[in-house]
């Protein structure tokens, strides 16, 4: 992948020194950005440790606008949401030197499970699993944040309002496929944005928001209960319902009823703002903007192949279905 970048053992060893001795090292298959390793270190006491390292490359040529800073924002947010109830990792360390690395690091505690992604789980485990996602997700928004939108400064994302926060982060993509000469309909898109300000509007608290919990960022322990979640760097400030959006990334306008459940029974919003009367609206915004993201970030990332052409064509379809119904609205 061309965010992707790749370090030597020696590398790791210096920039990990603080925590312990390198003994070893392994990447981890699966994400599409940043490199990811389980690194094990010998500590002070004579023990092993295995860690989780992430590096993002620092040269941002195939970044978006909202990914410029992405590792201090999975810092600071795995900060935030310690001590809430949310499963996320300790923060070990956070290098942004570049002395050692080819980009910026984070090193947190290694959480052990399998990705959710992929496994055949019969219904009732899912279902199960699936309430128990809605649970972390009350856990994560009872989380406030100081401002709306991205936390990272290099992204210059953030304002004082959610329609305020929620305009630059849209005209930041529409900027950046315009850059790369990814044809959108920005007219209409910037058109809907400003028609339902008032929806937008509704939203008056910053919460933090994961915005990617899709079943690749969510790990089980060997009873199908969720161990973690990973991958805090999109995280932002802003409307809870963009987290359903950013759990079912390519859907559309269905959400999950155990997903609700598990939020209400956990003592989270999510029905509720659903069903409100800015509800309908503001979550087919939400799947504008993360169609938007989909669309335009296959030619930034130079994806190619089959899959690719999936990935954008069923982004397209989507943007679409948002901007009709918003129009319509």
């Amino acid at each position: 992948m061309p965010t992707k970048v790749s370090v030597s053992p020696d590398q790791v060893a210096a920039v990990l020194a603080p925590l312990g001795e390198l003994r070893g090292m392994a990447p981890l298959s699966g994400g599409m950005f940043a490199s990811a390793y389980r690194v094990c270190l010998a500590t002070g006491s004579g023990e092993t440790a295995d860690v989780f390292l992430k590096v993002t490359d620092s040269d941002w040529t195939r970044f978006l606008t909202y990914e410029r800073g992405l590792p201090g924002t999975e810092a600071r947010i795995d900060r935030d949401l310690a001590g809430s109830g949310a499963p996320v990792p300790r923060v070990l360390l956070e290098d942004r030197s570049r002395r050692h690395l080819p980009g910026d690091a984070v090193a947190t505690t290694f959480i052990p499970g399998a990705m959710w992604q992929g496994l055949d789980l019969p219904r009732p485990v899912l279902r199960g699993v699936r309430r128990e996602l809605g649970a972390v997700m009350a856990a994560v928004h009872r989380v406030g944040g100081p401002c709306f939108g991205y936390p990272a400064p290099e992204a210059g994302l953030a304002a004082d309002t959610w329609p305020e926060a929620f305009s630059r982060m849209v005209e930041a993509v529409l900027d950046d496929a315009e850059r790369w000469d990814v044809n959108l309909p920005a007219g209409r898109v910037r058109r809907v944005v400003d028609r339902h300000e008032d929806a937008l509007a509704a939203v008056t608290a910053p919460v933090v928001v994961h915005h990617d919990l899709w079943p690749g960022n969510v790990l089980l322990d060997a009873d199908h209960h969720i161990a973690g979640i990973t991958d805090t760097e999109r995280a932002l400030w802003g409307d809870p319902l963009l987290d359903l959006v950013g759990h079912d990334q390519f859907g559309t306008f269905d959400v999950d009823a155990d997903l609700l459940a598990g939020d209400a029974a956990a003592g989270g919003g999510l029905a509720v703002d659903l069903a409100s009367t800015t509800g309908s609206t503001r979550f087919a915004l939400g799947r504008l903007y993360y169609s938007l993201i989909l669309a335009t970030e296959v030619t930034v990332r130079g994806y190619t192949g089959p899959s690719a052409d999936r990935h954008e064509s069923t982004a397209r379809r989507n943007l679409a279905l948002a901007l009709a119904r918003l129009e319509a609205s």
